[in-house]
């Protein structure tokens, strides 16, 4: 489904509006693995506009990717821009691109939950081997930012609930022979290894934990309940919620993501780990459900939820885990949209 260009432009003007040294991108190199991943692509499309609207002297954007049929679906005619180049290639084996390369984004990864059991390799390994050879090639490329998207999951589970918000140097427990940890220790890896290669070499790395994030361009088969509620409202279908839903999550518009990206290959210190969560945008799933379907009433999307065991309370899964993003909000970053605004700009860019 084609997206809304409507929709993007206002939201890349908006991140382009943002006090920042937009000129350390002028004329750069810019690599973004995992290229027609939802987070990755968004950010590309965000730098072509950096391009046309803000620099003198346009930056070269490289993305990286599996598929030239994804590539050529999900980019369209932007395909044909002079400063858009595309590698085709798996990340978990090197590269064959030379000269300078000021900054790398590594986004690529099996991300939905749906994978971690099914393709846990897959799931590993651009994580930890697509990271090493990435971080070999900052360091011959003289890159001045390496950004890797990791993952809240990699702090763990802790025993008792966190009273306090959780900072980048909190951490639980992984039980690494659970095949769903996977993902977690896959990112924990790669965290490790940013952190080896700006000890050992002063390599710039910043590691980022992104947090519930949504917006346009999401796949409606990922698997997570709030990219099912979005597709839900598109295509005109009541809600189902299989669960009590009284799990309490900070849901992060894209733009509001991206932003955050933009500031930590800006300003981001080396070897350092931030959280990016919207943590002033906490709803439960049964709320969210209940939001997003009011959001069109004309739609008359009703939400079918699961009766709540009288004898039962909320189960620790269920609470809301406060995240401290006070690091990255040190940067200047702040989110700026909220709930009803960023589901329904996601669900507008669908042509609804």
């Amino acid at each position: 489904m084609e997206l809304n260009r409507g929709i993007l432009l206002e939201d890349f003007r908006q991140i382009a509006a943002a006090p920042l040294p937009w000129s350390e991108f002028a004329g750069a190199r810019v690599l973004v693995t995992g290229a027609t991943g939802f987070i990755a692509a968004y950010l590309i499309e965000t730098l072509l506009y950096l391009n046309d609207h803000v620099l003198e002297h346009p930056m070269e954007v490289m993305g990286l990717a599996r598929s030239r049929e994804k590539v050529e679906k999900r980019f369209g005619s932007l395909v044909s821009r002079p400063d858009l180049k595309f590698l085709i290639q798996d990340v978990s084996v090197p590269t064959d691109i030379t000269g300078p390369v000021d900054f790398i984004v590594h986004a690529a990864s099996l991300a939905s939950p749906k994978f971690y059991r099914t393709n846990p390799v897959d799931t590993m390994l651009p994580n930890m081997i697509g990271t090493y050879h990435l971080l070999r090639l900052a360091q011959a490329a003289g890159t001045r930012k390496f950004v890797f998207l990791s993952s809240g999951e990699a702090v763990g589970a802790f025993a008792k609930h966190p009273v306090e918000p959780i900072k980048e140097s909190d951490y639980g427990s992984i039980d690494h022979l659970d095949l769903r940890s996977v993902y977690a220790e896959g990112k924990r890896a790669g965290e490790a290894l940013c952190g080896a290669w700006w000890s050992q070499y002063a390599l710039p790395t910043v590691s980022v934990r992104l947090s519930h994030t949504y917006g346009p361009g999401m796949d409606f088969a990922d698997g997570r309940v709030f990219a099912d509620f979005v597709a839900n409202v598109v295509r005109g279908q009541d809600i189902e919620i299989k669960s009590a839903g009284l799990a309490v999550r900070p849901f992060c518009y894209l733009a509001d993501a991206t932003l955050g990206l933009l500031v930590l290959l800006l300003k981001g210190a080396g070897g350092q780990v931030y959280n990016l969560a919207n943590d002033e945008a906490y709803m439960s799933v049964r709320d969210l459900a209940t939001t997003i379907a009011e959001l069109f009433p004309e739609r008359n999307i009703k939400v079918n939820m699961a009766p709540i065991p009288v004898s039962s309370g909320p189960s620790v899964m269920d609470l809301k885990v406060p995240i401290n993003t006070g690091k990255i909000r040190a940067l200047g970053w702040a989110p700026k949209i909220t709930i009803p605004d960023g589901f329904k700009r996601t669900i507008r860019s669908y042509g609804i």
